[in-house]
């Protein structure tokens, strides 16, 4: 069964310099907008599918989101019914594709090299108490050090241009998927 709540972020970053999140409510219930949600597809999102393959160079377009955060770049950091919760280390500033491998959620909770960033991103649905769902996505970044803090400082422009795109292409995709059955 699905949580109520969304996971707790806290636990992973408390005082993020950089914090994105989004939710919809619909009337599907949340299983269905759960499985909905994990079937959408990189090339599913037009332009939010461009900036992702650009930051993360070589990545198949069909590739489902879902499949994305549980592979590197990315690891599963925890996951339940309805929610995953991912995370990635590196310098995300620069164009090379510069993300370590993390062994396990305790190294990447522990991370702590000067000049790189944490990055954690939860997906999750849960129950309306007025029936339906809500499904919600937030992303939280922590630069490491000056470099880190200036390297992070870089990006917020254009995370603050595209992040809309989360909730009117991501989001909404996984939505019309569920509505329509």
């Amino acid at each position: 069964m699905p949580a109520d709540k969304p996971p707790d972020l806290d636990r992973w970053i408390r005082a993020p310099a950089l914090r994105v999140s989004h939710q919809r409510e619909t009337g599907v219930a949340v299983d269905e907008l759960w499985h909905a949600a994990q079937s959408v597809r990189v090339n599913d999102t037009p332009v939010l599918g461009r900036l992702v393959r650009w930051r993360i160079p070589g990545l198949a377009s069909g590739v489902r989101f879902d499949q994305l955060f549980r592979e590197p770049p990315f690891m599963v950091l925890e996951e339940g019914d309805g929610w995953l919760v991912s995370g990635l280390v590196g310098r995300i500033w620069t164009l090379r594709r510069d993300y370590p491998r993390l062994q396990s959620a305790d190294e990447f909770h522990d991370w702590s090299q000067r000049g790189t960033a944490r990055v954690v991103i939860a997906n999750w649905v849960h129950a309306r108490p007025s029936g339906g769902a809500v499904i919600g996505a937030e992303a939280r970044v922590q630069g490491i050090g000056a470099q880190g803090r200036i390297g992070v400082g870089a990006v917020r422009p254009v995370v603050r241009a595209f992040q809309h795109l989360i909730a009117s292409e991501g989001i909404a995709a996984a939505v019309r998927r569920a509505e329509r059955g």
